[in-house]
């Protein structure tokens, strides 16, 4: 059961996605904004139900944080445990960092129309 409207993030949301043609159950972790020092750490644990090497278990942290001149510092950590994330660590092109690149400009973009 989620514990609020799956589109807007706190602590604790639960929600339901697919990423490079997994599906991922995933969970909120961490969402500390200070809106007023224009910082925000998010965090996501993500996972499958799956056995052997269908199974996926990942943490993805972001600590983004407004600056002078209208600069955006993103600072990203990721962990990955499983085969299919160590397979498509391999692919070329890079489908993980392309994929993971996309969610760092969505980001920068939501970060640049915080309120300060």
């Amino acid at each position: 059961m989620y514990k609020q409207d799956p589109t807007v993030l706190t602590n604790d949301t639960r929600f339901r996605f697919k990423t490079f043609a997994f599906d991922v159950e995933a969970q909120v972790e961490e969402y500390d904004l200070d809106a007023e020092n224009g910082v925000l750490r998010l965090a996501w644990h993500g996972w499958n139900e799956a056995k052997g090497d269908e199974f996926l278990d990942v943490y993805h942290a972001w600590l983004i944080q407004k600056l002078d001149y209208s600069r955006i510092l993103i600072l990203t950590q990721e962990s990955q445990i499983g085969t299919l994330a160590k397979e498509l660590a391999k692919s070329v092109p890079n489908t993980m960092m392309l994929g993971h690149q996309s969610r760092l400009d969505g980001l920068v973009t939501f970060a640049k129309d915080w309120k300060k």
